[in-house]
């Protein structure tokens, strides 16, 4: 019922100057629940689709006056931006192309099968729906979005705000912390800090800690003069000189070691210090942006972080949302990898079927964006339809208990009680302090309930000094 409502809103323009050929069309799309107008030619269309715009024009190739390929040529001077399916009585591949190359999405040879004229009109209208969608994206994107944030998608509340505060950040001098799982952009966030301020001319350094050894990292941070150890065959500046004017983004800055931690303090409250096996003290002016997926709040607890460190750092935080607390976020990044990746490997797809919609929309995606963008990007090289369909993904549902609803009876409490609290923290964008109040629970509950599902997030803010 609700696809033939939808159906009723949608105009169709049929061109053919055989006019049995061209009322039979039009009989057929009422009868499937559109509505038609009808023109024996491509000139007396453009004025009736000037005054009446259609959602999608059929239109033979071979007419009097003006032809369907000048119709299309004619749509585009007004700038109509419309689908269109051309009839064509050839056989030969090169008229087919012919008629692509002008701008028609689809094609069909006479005699006319009517089951795939219905079915190229539901992929056109779906492909306009699609662009239409991703248009409206960029748009939203542009004016309440991450406009300027390179790399960064997505216009939910939760990311609004790290949009704010980015934005406020970025042209101070202050050190940012930006925590979040894995997979959540941290490294995006860090690179769109650095070019939205004064020092986008300067180098953008990026180091992963967790990658090196101690004594392979301070080198990297530092440098080293010739023969300070074994291997070291001349002078190599260090990360910090070389992001010397600039921003130095130190990845996974947890995993540091103590020593290691003790000269990057010292670095930081001087801005200044000595290579590897050298005496010659050098000054820097660096912008540090740090990161880590570790709850750094128990590490200084713990004693494995210390807390003068933490406090150099944390001067402004922000702590990036998992994708699973990201609902409205999910498909609009399917899509844009979409279009990435369709770019990269100059392969044209339709889009996302509403199976692979659901799917991405109902996984719980552990590996946040990453794992998303890594899905799509298989996705597209290994599909080999027109759209990419829910088993051209690598992953199973994980979240349809969650986010489709309970089986009642048939559902546990505990299930129950999930589902209603991953629902609210949907609905409040993430934040445990506002579902609790919501449920009329303790934020410990909340939290405790998360890590019990396998979900909970580190949230690192300045432990007490009491």
């Amino acid at each position: 019922l609700e696809a033939m409502e939808n159906k009723k809103k949608v105009r169709i323009h049929v061109v053919e100057d055989d006019g049995p050929a061209r009322e039979a069309m039009r009989d057929l799309l009422i009868a499937s629940g559109y509505l038609v107008d009808t023109s024996e030619n491509g000139r007396v269309a453009v004025e009736a689709i000037s005054e009446h715009p259609p959602d999608l024009v059929v239109t033979d190739l071979d007419m009097p006056e003006l032809g369907g390929i000048g119709l299309i040529e004619e749509m585009k001077v007004r700038d109509f931006r419309l689908p269109v399916i051309v009839l064509t009585a050839h056989t030969d591949l090169s008229t087919a192309v012919r008629a692509m190359r002008a701008g028609a999405d689809d094609y069909l040879t006479k005699p006319l099968d009517f089951d795939a004229l219905e079915l190229a009109v539901e992929r056109a209208l779906e492909s306009r729906a699609l662009r239409s969608e991703v248009e409206n994206f960029r748009r939203h994107h542009r004016e309440h979005g991450a406009e300027g944030l390179s790399g960064l998608v997505g216009t939910s509340p939760a990311m609004q705000r790290v949009y704010r505060v980015a934005r406020q950040v970025a042209p101070s001098r202050a050190t940012v912390l930006v925590t979040g799982e894995s997979g959540t952009g941290k490294g995006e966030l860090a690179r769109a800090i650095h070019n939205l301020s004064p020092r986008k001319a300067y180098p953008f350094v990026s180091v992963h800690c967790a990658a090196l050894a101690e004594t392979l990292l301070e080198s990297e941070l530092f440098g080293h003069e010739k023969g300070a150890f074994t291997g070291a065959d001349k002078r190599r500046a260090g990360r910090f000189e070389q992001a010397n004017g600039g921003t130095l983004f130190l990845d996974e800055v947890g995993e540091i070691s103590l020593p290691t931690q003790v000269k990057l303090l010292t670095v930081l409250q001087e801005r200044k210090f000595q290579r590897v096996g050298g005496n010659e003290t050098i000054q820097v002016d660096v912008r540090i942006v740090a990161a880590t997926n570790r709850n750094l709040v128990d590490d200084v607890k713990s004693g494995r972080f210390r807390e003068d460190l933490f406090y150099r750092l944390n001067v402004i935080h922000i702590d990036l949302p998992p994708l699973r607390l990201r609902a409205g976020d999910v498909v609009v990044l399917a899509e844009y990898f979409l279009e990435k990746y369709m770019t990269e490997n100059h392969k044209p797809l339709r889009g996302l079927t509403d199976r692979a919609k659901a799917k991405i929309r109902t996984h719980l995606w552990p590996g946040n964006v990453r794992a998303l963008e890594n899905a799509i990007e298989r996705a597209v090289v290994l599909t080999e339809g027109d759209w990419v369909d829910a088993d051209d993904l690598p992953f199973e549902q994980s979240l349809t208990p969650v986010l489709e609803g309970l089986h009642i009876p048939g559902s546990t409490m505990a299930e129950v009680e999930k589902y209603v609290l991953l629902k609210t923290l949907e609905a409040v964008d993430g934040s445990t302090a506002r579902a609790a109040e919501m449920l009329d629970i303790g934020v410990r509950t909340v939290q405790y309930r998360l890590n019990e599902y396998g979900i909970g997030r580190n949230k690192t803010a300045p432990p007490s000094k009491g």
